[in-house]
Protein backbone atom coordinates (compact mmCIF):
# COMPACT_ATOMS: atom_id res chain seq x y z
CA UNK A 1 0.00 0.00 0.00
CA UNK A 2 1.43 3.40 -0.93
CA UNK A 3 1.77 6.38 1.42
CA UNK A 4 -1.34 8.25 0.24
CA UNK A 5 -3.52 5.14 0.35
CA UNK A 6 -2.32 4.23 3.82
CA UNK A 7 -2.79 7.74 5.19
CA UNK A 8 -5.80 9.31 3.52
CA UNK A 9 -6.58 12.96 4.20
CA UNK A 10 -8.41 12.30 7.50
CA UNK A 11 -5.76 9.89 8.82
CA UNK A 12 -2.78 12.03 9.93
CA UNK A 13 0.40 9.97 10.38
CA UNK A 14 2.76 10.56 13.29
CA UNK A 15 6.49 11.13 12.95
CA UNK A 16 7.14 7.49 13.81
CA UNK A 17 4.98 6.42 10.85
CA UNK A 18 6.80 8.88 8.58
CA UNK A 19 10.16 7.47 9.68
CA UNK A 20 9.01 3.87 9.33
CA UNK A 21 7.71 4.50 5.82
CA UNK A 22 10.88 6.27 4.68
CA UNK A 23 13.05 3.63 6.36
CA UNK A 24 16.30 5.54 5.81
CA UNK A 25 18.84 6.86 8.31
CA UNK A 26 19.13 9.91 6.03
CA UNK A 27 15.69 11.02 7.22
CA UNK A 28 16.65 10.78 10.89
CA UNK A 29 19.87 12.64 10.13
CA UNK A 30 18.05 15.54 8.42
CA UNK A 31 15.35 15.64 11.07
CA UNK A 32 17.90 15.87 13.90
CA UNK A 33 19.89 18.47 11.98
CA UNK A 34 16.89 20.73 11.41
CA UNK A 35 15.56 20.43 14.94
CA UNK A 36 18.94 20.94 16.65
CA UNK A 37 20.48 23.54 14.35
CA UNK A 38 17.45 25.74 13.74
CA UNK A 39 15.40 24.90 16.86
CA UNK A 40 12.33 24.12 14.77
CA UNK A 41 9.57 21.58 15.23
CA UNK A 42 8.14 19.45 12.43
CA UNK A 43 4.56 20.07 11.34
CA UNK A 44 2.76 17.28 9.52
CA UNK A 45 0.36 18.77 7.00
CA UNK A 46 -1.80 17.52 4.14
CA UNK A 47 -1.35 19.11 0.76
CA UNK A 48 -3.59 18.96 -2.28
CA UNK A 49 -0.75 20.20 -4.48
CA UNK A 50 -0.90 18.42 -7.81
CA UNK A 51 2.89 17.97 -7.89
CA UNK A 52 3.06 16.15 -4.54
CA UNK A 53 -0.34 15.54 -2.95
CA UNK A 54 -0.67 13.92 0.46
CA UNK A 55 0.97 14.21 3.86
CA UNK A 56 4.29 15.98 4.21
CA UNK A 57 6.49 17.34 6.98
CA UNK A 58 7.20 21.07 7.04
CA UNK A 59 9.97 22.85 8.86
CA UNK A 60 9.55 26.62 9.23
CA UNK A 61 11.56 29.29 11.02
CA UNK A 62 10.15 32.75 11.61
CA UNK A 63 7.32 32.15 9.14
CA UNK A 64 9.75 31.09 6.37
CA UNK A 65 9.80 27.58 5.06
CA UNK A 66 13.18 25.90 5.49
CA UNK A 67 12.17 22.61 3.87
CA UNK A 68 9.18 20.42 3.17
CA UNK A 69 9.69 16.67 3.26
CA UNK A 70 7.65 14.29 1.10
CA UNK A 71 7.95 10.66 2.29
CA UNK A 72 8.55 7.80 -0.13
CA UNK A 73 9.34 4.18 0.53
CA UNK A 74 13.11 4.01 1.12
CA UNK A 75 13.83 7.71 0.55
CA UNK A 76 12.28 11.18 0.73
CA UNK A 77 12.01 14.28 -1.38
CA UNK A 78 13.00 17.60 0.15
CA UNK A 79 11.56 20.80 -1.27
CA UNK A 80 13.93 23.71 -0.73
CA UNK A 81 12.95 27.06 -2.16
CA UNK A 82 15.69 29.51 -3.04
CA UNK A 83 14.28 33.00 -3.42
CA UNK A 84 15.65 36.08 -5.13
CA UNK A 85 17.13 37.41 -1.88
CA UNK A 86 19.15 34.21 -1.45
CA UNK A 87 20.29 34.13 -5.08
CA UNK A 88 23.89 35.37 -4.66
CA UNK A 89 24.66 33.03 -1.76
CA UNK A 90 22.71 30.21 -3.42
CA UNK A 91 24.87 30.44 -6.54
CA UNK A 92 28.01 30.10 -4.42
CA UNK A 93 26.56 27.15 -2.48
CA UNK A 94 25.37 25.41 -5.65
CA UNK A 95 28.93 25.51 -6.98
CA UNK A 96 29.98 23.26 -4.10
CA UNK A 97 27.09 20.82 -4.55
CA UNK A 98 27.26 17.52 -6.38
CA UNK A 99 26.30 17.05 -10.01
CA UNK A 100 22.74 15.86 -9.18
CA UNK A 101 21.89 19.15 -7.41
CA UNK A 102 23.64 21.29 -10.01
CA UNK A 103 21.76 19.60 -12.85
CA UNK A 104 18.47 19.83 -10.96
CA UNK A 105 19.05 23.56 -10.49
CA UNK A 106 19.86 24.03 -14.19
CA UNK A 107 16.63 22.25 -15.15
CA UNK A 108 14.45 24.15 -12.65
CA UNK A 109 12.92 27.21 -14.24
CA UNK A 110 12.77 30.18 -11.87
CA UNK A 111 9.29 31.38 -10.98
CA UNK A 112 9.01 34.99 -9.79
CA UNK A 113 12.73 34.94 -9.03
CA UNK A 114 12.58 31.74 -6.95
CA UNK A 115 13.69 28.20 -7.64
CA UNK A 116 11.64 25.40 -6.10
CA UNK A 117 14.01 22.45 -5.89
CA UNK A 118 12.37 19.04 -5.40
CA UNK A 119 15.38 16.98 -4.31
CA UNK A 120 15.22 13.18 -4.02
CA UNK A 121 17.43 12.39 -1.03
CA UNK A 122 18.91 8.95 -1.65
CA UNK A 123 22.55 9.40 -0.61
CA UNK A 124 24.71 11.03 2.03
CA UNK A 125 26.15 13.42 -0.59
CA UNK A 126 22.70 14.66 -1.56
CA UNK A 127 21.72 14.99 2.11
CA UNK A 128 24.74 17.21 2.78
CA UNK A 129 23.85 19.33 -0.27
CA UNK A 130 20.29 19.72 1.06
CA UNK A 131 21.66 20.87 4.41
CA UNK A 132 23.87 23.40 2.59
CA UNK A 133 20.88 24.79 0.67
CA UNK A 134 18.76 24.96 3.81
CA UNK A 135 21.57 26.93 5.49
CA UNK A 136 21.35 29.43 2.60
CA UNK A 137 17.56 29.55 2.95
CA UNK A 138 17.80 30.13 6.68
CA UNK A 139 20.31 32.94 6.23
CA UNK A 140 23.02 31.21 8.25
CA UNK A 141 26.58 31.03 7.07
Amino acid sequence: MNWNERFARGNRPGLDAVGAHIGSPLWENLRAHLEETYLVEPHIEHSGCSAAPGWNVKYKKGGRSLATIYPHEGYFTSLVTLGAREAPEAELALGTCGEYIQELCRRTTPCNGSRWLMIDVKSEEILEDVKRLIRVRAGRK
